[in-house]
């Protein structure tokens, strides 16, 4: 069975994702990456203005842009931080930042907008599992306002909505390249004994260090996992996909960019499992979900499919579609990564933070003003 349902112990650190309970802590995590709001690129360079510690096709993202989104990125719990310590959270945070602004101006050229009821969609789904008490509690410390969750939201669908048009809806995948696939790797078809697909969605009552889920959100309070979890599984009777909502809100790094897909599990470990987690599993039909509690997280099991031992070929039910969907997720992947370091290297980006840091070998905080950024 994996590790990350069985023996995972959630860590701590510096994450980028808000205080919250599930969805509203994703609507309030793409603020942290808000930035300056896009406008025409200057005719000509400039010199910046003394905050800026960015500038990108002409539009500023300043000191104030990077220190807010540090500020809702850390827990307020934990220690301050040194020089040093911090200072790489900022530039990372600036490169997103960069990213972003790139993402939301190409939706510009693109004319790619997002329609009112779409927004007022995801504003009130934000807000489903927090109360509204709860949610001015977390807005008033973090110096927020309701408009400026509902504006990270608008510009974290722009962004989603650029790289599905721009990438996912590129991803093509023919038979040719499956049957070519299945032919190349046919011993991974060939299943030794009897085994249970299985996939899963973690959610843990702490902080974690890494999260490499789609909207960044991070239960940090037993009350917040066991409210996420209720969300899930709400969504899941409602009809969402299981896939989605592991690659939108699990908190382990490992499975979440898969879709929480464990691949396949023989008996013989599975009941080597604790009991909670052996009675989701055997005997279960496909589809069924059952949430286990290991002491240290939550995981919202699926069972895929029930696997006799035996040779599959392309015409056993689910091979090509696995196939399929492998491939596919390989080949995003890739494109995504093309995609945004092409949008990188054709715009005129100062990293201005950076430039400072050099200039001073990283041995003092920058001070201000910056040096302007190079003429095209």
């Amino acid at each position: 069975m994996s590790d990350s349902i069985i023996q995972r112990t959630p860590s701590r650190g510096l994450g980028r994702s808000f205080v919250l309970t599930a969805a509203a802590a994703a609507a309030l995590a793409s603020f942290a990456c808000g930035g300056a709001t896009p406008a025409a690129p200057a005719a000509a360079a400039k010199q910046p203005s003394a905050d800026a510690w960015a500038v990108v096709d002409g539009r500023e993202i300043t000191r104030q842009d990077v220190e807010k989104a540090y500020r809702r990125s850390r827990d307020a719990s934990t220690p301050a931080l040194s020089f040093e310590e911090e200072m790489p959270a900022k530039l990372s945070l600036l490169n997103d930042l960069i990213v972003q602004d790139l993402l939301i101006a190409k939706a510009g050229a693109l004319k790619i907008d997002i329609p009112t009821t779409d927004l007022d969609k995801a504003f009130a789904d934000a807000q489903k599992n927090i109360t509204p008490a709860a949610l001015d509690e977390e807005l008033k410390q973090r110096n927020l306002t309701a408009a400026d969750m509902r504006e990270s939201l608008r510009r974290e669908l722009l962004t989603q909505k650029v790289l599905t048009q721009e990438v996912g809806s590129k991803i093509k995948v023919t038979d040719q390249e499956v049957t070519a696939f299945f032919n190349t790797n046919r011993a991974q078809f060939n299943v030794p004994e009897e085994s249970y697909h299985l996939a899963q969605i973690v959610v843990t009552p702490t902080r974690d260090a890494q999260i490499a889920n789609g909207t960044g959100d991070d239960a940090t309070t037993p009350e917040a996992a066991v409210a996420k979890v209720k969300m899930l599984m709400e969504r899941l009777k409602a009809g969402a996909s299981f896939r989605d909502l592991a690659v939108g809100y699990s908190e382990d790094p490992d499975s979440a960019p898969r879709g929480g897909d464990l691949g396949l599990v023989p008996v013989s470990r599975i009941k080597q499992a604790p009991p909670a987690m052996r009675d989701a599993v055997l005997n279960k039909n496909p589809g069924s979900v059952n949430v286990i509690n290991n002491g240290t997280a939550y995981a919202l099991l699926l069972v895929v499919a029930h696997e006799p031992a035996g040779q599959r070929d392309l015409s056993t039910p689910g091979v090509k579609d696995r196939i399929t969907e492998q491939l596919r997720g390989r080949r995003e992947q890739l494109l995504r990564s093309a995609y945004l370091t092409a949008l990188r290297n054709d715009a005129q980006v100062t990293n201005l933070l950076a430039r400072q840091l050099v200039a001073s070998n990283a041995t003092a905080p920058p001070s201000l003003p910056l040096a302007a950024p190079a003429k095209p």
